[in-house]
């Protein structure tokens, strides 16, 4: 079974020839220094502690799981050792403020890492990955004390963090959370509550956990806007920094999944739990939403970082099994990536990788430009654009990452189905993506409900625009001809299509029947979008990899882009087929 490879080069590739990072991030004020070349070089490193420490440890640490006994959590062997090399080597601060101990790099930078870790073992990275998210609302919505006390050790890695926002009667609206949080006259607050599906709400590292709990204060009125956010610590932290007495909280039971075996998915209870408000009272949710929106680009980068690591190995097999003769009969048995259907699938998952990971990064560059620009007005034109990416980036990685983890599998035939392959952990690990900070389908009313309409649809428009632009560009070099054609017919139907969903906009079940095949029609242009922009780059190249972003763009124009047909017609249909059946026949 072939060990995972980190993409360097195609890393390199995007940031020195595609997408520009050294002119882009150079002109942001702290960056000046950075380059391409060191966010490389860094990312080479971090590639080989994932591919040498990480991946060994993924599938026997699924097989193992993880344990509650006597009330406390243990991780699969090598789980805990792992994070304490992870931490030692000053990976755990990569992109966090300087001024709390952080290395100040480029989010860029950090979700290159992320698809990395995401790649040789998703269930590890899901530790520092929500420990960051934390980090994110507390930077900006917590008092200066709290920032002082807590986020230098959460930075370096040392404390680790959670967020517990679910409950068994409220997930996606959050509204209907019964946890309560009573004054207790020093400025702390008691929570009493149970939580639901809390990744990372305990571990066995070591260090302290820094839970940021969804609570309602007891004059708070029902709805969203009675929420608050609370910052609660496994241990009370003395007036030192050292660890007190334990914190009012405990693991009810691990829940038991389909995969990730290796993170603790947690039933908390807070039983008189003593935590401190973040942010304003009733404004919960807004502080809690800076940190879901990086989680959600997070979690599609864990779609990502899945698809990447079993294409790989799809890739490989399909070049050692032997099965079947040649297409012209002559040879017989063949390497089973000979047969069009296999290079097919293959192609299919590549096709969506390369593409993702230059969206992923583009967005990530424009998410720094957003916080850094010294122009206020390229500040919010980047803050946009986040904004309308961020749904698209978290369902449509994590569906195509799904389904390209799944026709992975299928390529190994009946050995993708045993589970000493790892092919069926893929599949199992990548399910949950589509799923946590809100569905898929909950990204796509985002996208529609809210990103569209925004600055009475101009936002869409700019993002529209940019893509001309960048097609014209394509345009003017030989052999792009194929993938610009079909973006920009691509991109004609995401237009029209967006015109008749704003026009419908005061009918919910426009939006609600349109949505998910909308989001999907805007992912399928976007990464055309991308592809155009790296064939442009690879063309004038003749080495390997750039012959192949060439080859793979045209698969590609070919036979992705075509979906964008059957989208919009599916979408100009509306929804009075999908509404007309009464409940009861269901």
């Amino acid at each position: 079974m072939a060990s995972y490879n980190p993409p360097i080069d195609d890393i390199a590739f995007l940031l020195n020839d595609v997408l520009d990072f050294d002119g882009q991030m150079q002109t942001l004020p702290g960056y000046e220094e950075v380059s391409a070349e060191l966010a490389v070089s860094v990312l080479e490193e971090g590639g080989k502690f994932c591919a040498g420490v990480l991946e060994p440890l993924n599938r026997p640490a699924d097989e193992e799981g993880c344990k509650l006994e006597n009330g406390l959590v243990s991780t699969p062997k090598g789980i805990a050792d792992a994070y304490k090399a992870f931490v030692e080597a000053g990976w755990a601060g990569l992109s966090g403020a300087p001024e709390f101990g952080g290395q100040g790099l480029p989010r860029a930078t950090q979700i290159l890492l992320d698809e990395m870790l995401s790649s040789a073992n998703l269930s590890f990275g899901l530790f520092p990955g929500l420990t960051r998210g934390a980090v994110e609302a507390i930077e900006h919505h917590a008092s200066d004390e709290l920032k002082a006390k807590y986020l230098p050790k959460m930075i370096s890695g040392e404390w680790t963090g959670a967020m517990a926002l679910t409950e068994s009667s409220a997930g996606t609206d959050l509204g209907l959370l019964t946890a309560r949080a009573e004054p207790v006259g020093d400025g702390s607050y008691k929570i009493k509550g149970t939580k639901i599906f809390i990744s990372s709400g305990d571990q066995d590292f070591g260090g302290n956990i820094i839970h940021l709990v969804l609570a309602r204060l007891p004059d708070a009125p029902k709805g969203v806007k009675g929420i608050s956010l609370f910052l609660s610590p496994k241990f009370l932290v003395e007036d030192d920094g050292s660890l007190g007495a334990r914190n009012g909280m405990s693991v009810g039971s691990l829940e038991h999944k389909m995969g990730i075996h290796a993170q603790p998915t947690c039933v908390m209870n807070y039983d008189g739990a003593i935590g401190w408000l973040v942010g304003e009272p009733g404004r919960g949710l807004n502080a809690m939403f800076t940190m879901m929106n990086a989680e959600r680009l997070f979690v599609g980068i864990q779609g990502l970082g899945i698809a990447e690591a079993a294409n790989q190995k799809a890739a490989s097999y399909a070049r050692e099994r032997l099965q079947g003769r040649s297409l012209d009969g002559s040879r017989g048995p063949v390497p089973i990536i000979e047969h069009p259907d296999v290079r097919k699938m293959l192609l299919t998952g590549r096709s969506f990788i390369d593409a993702a990971r230059a969206l992923a990064i583009w967005t990530a560059m424009q998410m720094d430009i957003a916080a850094r620009h010294p122009d206020p007005a390229e500040r919010r034109r980047a803050d946009g654009f986040v904004a309308l990416l961020t749904p698209v980036v978290k369902a449509a990685f994590t569906d195509f990452g799904f389904e390209t983890a799944v026709i992975s599998q299928q390529v190994f035939g009946g050995h993708g189905y045993i589970r000493e392959w790892g092919m069926e952990q893929f599949v199992r690990d990548a399910r949950i993506t589509q799923i946590y900070e809100g569905t898929n389908g909950v990204q796509a009313m985002d996208l529609v409900g809210r990103k569209l309409p925004m600055e009475g649809g101009e936002l869409a428009g700019r993002f529209f625009d940019l893509v001309k632009q960048d097609l014209q560009a394509a345009s003017l070099v030989p052999a792009t001809e194929r993938i610009v054609a079909a973006t920009a017919s691509a991109l004609d139907r995401l237009e029209r299509t967006t015109e008749l969903l704003l026009a419908g906009s005061g009918d919910p079940a426009v939006a609600g029947s349109a949505a998910t095949d909308y989001l999907r029609l805007f992912a399928l242009t976007a990464f055309g979008w991308m592809w155009a922009k790296m064939a442009a780059s690879a063309a004038a190249a003749d080495t390997p990899p750039k012959v192949r972003k060439c080859a793979v763009a045209d698969f590609f124009a070919d036979r992705m882009l075509p979906q964008t047909l059957g989208l919009e017609t599916a979408i100009a249909n509306g929804a009075t087929s999908i509404i007309a059946l009464n409940q009861d026949l269901f």
